[in-house]
Order: structure tokens, then sequence, then C-alpha cells
């Protein structure tokens, strides 16, 4: 009995005196606190980076959809409903490239305003100072008016040939169509600058345009400083109907000038060899080319290369194709012989 109180004592001291267990809690407390803090920090964060991919993604869509859809050529056809046009432009590159092989278009039909078949475009150059020079023509070896008409019935066009101003559309260009207006008897070379300097590219775009707008046999360029027997150039020609890769005239060759300021100056003397001597070609007075010739001039003009003077240009082209040259003295203008089918004005 006498121990008890000594029991009880102990008790109280342990009541009175904090656990362990008790003074390790508080500091858990506080750090459970601030991880709770840190997480909703970060959850906070991520959440917010999630809403800005979020707005991001869908500026990013709106101007996507904005954006001018970048069709195909295979999507266009479909739209526009031209499959059938895409498998005709295919046949015609094809046979584009067959043609070009062989010097002209496969199956090309020129379309003449009377839709005949025509013997011959003649082609008189001139220029716009040359009124009274063409009223001499019109007035000597040309038809005008219903008689140049009749000559296209029987199936030879001839047309004065000019290109256009350097200053498109003053007065010489409002002068020349005026004029064909009255007398409608010229080739206006949209295309060429007349000038010159510019008559070997002239050729260039009379060929093509009297290919393009008359389906002929021969296709003649005349200067205009040349009279022309046109009944007699009339039966030359059609001695030669049928011929293809007729290069026809007045066949020379000679010496190449090489001294610059010189009359008939070639500034690209070089490469005309050591020898220094053109090749075979027609005086530029008169040059007949046979419709496959001049359809081989009209699909590679933008190709064929052009010197200082119309006659050594044509030449030049006709050393790279089946032609066949034609030396026909009838075709001198310049000579004394009598039975020739031009004469120089």
């Amino acid at each position: 009995m006498e121990s008890l109180p000594t029991t009880v004592s102990a008790k109280s001291d342990r009541r009175g005196r904090p656990s362990k267990s008790q003074n390790t809690s508080k500091p858990s407390l506080i750090l459970a606190f601030f991880s709770c803090l840190a997480w909703l920090y970060v959850a906070g964060r991520l959440w917010q980076d999630a809403q800005y991919r979020a707005a991001l993604n869908t500026v990013l869509k709106k101007n996507y959809d904005q954006r001018p859809k970048v069709l195909t050529v295979e999507d266009k056809l479909v739209v526009l409903g031209c499959k059938d046009l895409e498998r005709r432009i295919v046949e015609t590159e094809m046979d584009l490239a067959q043609a070009k092989s062989q010097g002209y278009l496969k199956n090309q039909k020129s379309v003449s305003s009377s839709g005949k078949k025509m013997l011959a475009v003649i082609g008189v150059y001139t220029g716009f100072g040359s009124h009274l020079k063409r009223n001499k023509f019109r007035g000597s070896w040309m038809p005008r008016d219903d008689a140049l008409k009749k000559l296209e019935e029987r199936g030879v066009v001839i047309r004065f040939v000019i290109g256009r101003s350097a200053n498109r559309g003053d007065s010489l260009d409002r002068k020349i169509d005026e004029e064909n207006r009255a007398t409608k008897d010229f080739l206006i070379l949209e295309n060429h600058e007349e000038a010159q300097e510019e008559l070997p590219k002239k050729v260039k775009f009379f060929y093509s345009a009297a290919v393009q707008n008359w389906d002929a046999e021969f296709y003649v360029k005349v200067d205009d400083n040349v009279d022309l027997d046109l009944e007699g150039m009339i039966g030359l020609l059609e001695s030669r109907r049928g011929q293809d890769g007729a290069y026809i005239g007045c066949m020379k060759s000679g010496d190449v000038i090489t001294e610059e300021g010189s009359q008939w100056y070639e500034p690209e003397w070089w490469k005309f060899g050591d020898d220094k001597s053109y090749f075979r070609h027609a005086t530029g007075s008169l040059v007949i080319l046979s419709k496959n010739l001049a359809q081989y001039v009209n699909i590679n003009s933008g190709l064929l290369k052009t010197y200082a003077f119309d006659d050594t240009t044509i030449g030049s082209w006709m050393i790279g194709v089946q032609a066949t040259y034609i030396d026909d003295n009838r075709l001198c203008c310049s000579s004394t012989r009598q039975e020739k089918v031009c004469s120089m004005a």
C-alpha cells in the first residue's frame, strides 16, 4: 500500500512530458503544407500553359484555314472539268515534238480567208516612207481592188509587208492603218519593229505570219525595189507544185566583208571560217520557200539565228534542213537576160 503514490506520480510525470512523436508532427505538417502549395503552383502553371497552347493552336488553325489552298494541276483539271483538254494537250505536245524533229508541223492546216489551197503568198517588203513606191506598184504589176480579189481566187495572195513603229500608235502607224483600210493589201507584222537594222528579223515574222494566215504551196519574199512579171512568176510556181523542201532563188556566194564601216559589213564574220566566204544562198531580192520550209521557220523562229543581212540569214537556216536548192536564172532580177520574171525597179 505504501508504494501506490509512487506509481501515480510516475504516470503524472509521463502526461506532463511531451512525447517524441508530438515533437516531430509540426515540421511534417509544415512540409506537407508547402508541398501542397508547390503542387498547386505547378498544376496552375501546367493548366495555364495548356490554355496558351490551346489558344495558339486555335489561331494557327484559323490562319491555316484562311490561307489560299494550293491546288495541284490535277486538282485544277478536276475542278475545271478539263480532263479531255489535258489529254489533247499531251497529244498536241507529242505532235509538236515530232514536227520539230521533222522540220514542220505534221497535219497542220493553215486556213485562208477563202478556205482554198493557195498557190503562193507573195510578200512585198515596204517601209513607212514608201507610199509613192507602193502606188507605183499598184499602178503597174500589182493588182488592186477587185483585180486583187480575182487573183486570190486563182490562188495567189499579194501583200505589202510592214512592221510597227518604234513608238506604237504614232502617226506612222496610223497612216499605214488608214492606207490599209482603203486598199486592203497589207500584211502588218504586229510584233515586229520596222527599222533598217531589223530586216533580218523581219523575214522570220513574215514567213511565220504568212504560214499562219494562208495555206499555200509557196511563200515568196520580194524586196520593194523589184518589179515582177506576175504571170511569169505564177507559171514558174505552177511548174514546181508539190515539191517539198524547195529553196528557190538566184543562188550565189561570195566573200564575207570584215572591215567595219564598209558596205555589207558582217559583224560576225569570224563565224564563217578562215576563208571568210559565204555559203550558197539565194539573193535577197527574191526568195521562195516551199510550205514545209516556211513552216520550219514558223515553228523555230524563236531559236533561229539572224545575221546582218536577210539573204545570208535565210541561207543559214537552210543549211541545217533537208532543203533542195534550186538555182533559177529567171529569178536573177539584176541580170540582163531576157527570160526572167523580175527586174530591178
